[in-house]
């Protein structure tokens, strides 16, 4: 049996897409799309960084990371001028979300893939859902952190597994 070969740049497109489809999104029907968002979008998002994590380790990881939030942030704006709110706060929460998720990742760096991607995606989970809330929705939305938590958790551990490496994989 041949070894999947999942490539960087599909998990760069998968990145992408999910990060301006989720910010479009919600530019378009607002906090009602939020928690399908954070299950599906957001929480694809948090699993590939950390594959990508793998991939770029020691090869510019965080210049790597942070293009690729401007660039979701960016395409969000071109493809739809008023997303420019949203994809700022998108930016945001994903810079904050990306440094907890990076630096659990890193600290669970000796347990196995699963229980490494799941921990940093919670802490990104977290981070991501408290900052985009309040930048997107205002402090009256508050009621949206913890559900859009525990959607980016459950969506996360699910992205976790359909993306966790397997033997004989080849990541390039």
């Amino acid at each position: 049996m041949e070894a999947r070969r999942l490539t960087v740049p599909t998990l760069v497109a998968a990145y992408l897409f999910a990060i301006v489809a989720a910010n479009l999104l919600v530019a378009t029907y607002g906090p009602a799309v939020a928690i399908v968002n954070a299950f599906l979008l957001i929480a694809l998002d948090l699993t590939a960084r950390d594959r990508l994590h793998e991939a770029w380790a020691g090869r510019g990881l965080w210049p790597r990371m942070l293009a690729l939030i401007a660039t979701g942030g960016a395409l969000s704006y071109l493809l739809n001028a008023a997303a420019g709110p949203i994809a700022l706060a998108s930016c945001a929460a994903f810079g904050a979300a990306g440094l907890a998720d990076a630096l659990t990742y890193h600290a669970a760096r000796r347990l196995p893939w699963l229980a490494r991607a799941n921990l940093s995606n919670l802490a990104g989970a977290a981070l991501d859902s408290a900052v985009f809330v309040l930048l997107a929705f205002g402090p009256a939305a508050w009621p949206l952190i913890p559900l859009q938590l525990a959607a980016k958790a459950a969506g996360g551990a699910l992205w976790a597994w359909l993306l966790r490496p397997r033997a004989r994989e080849v990541i390039a």
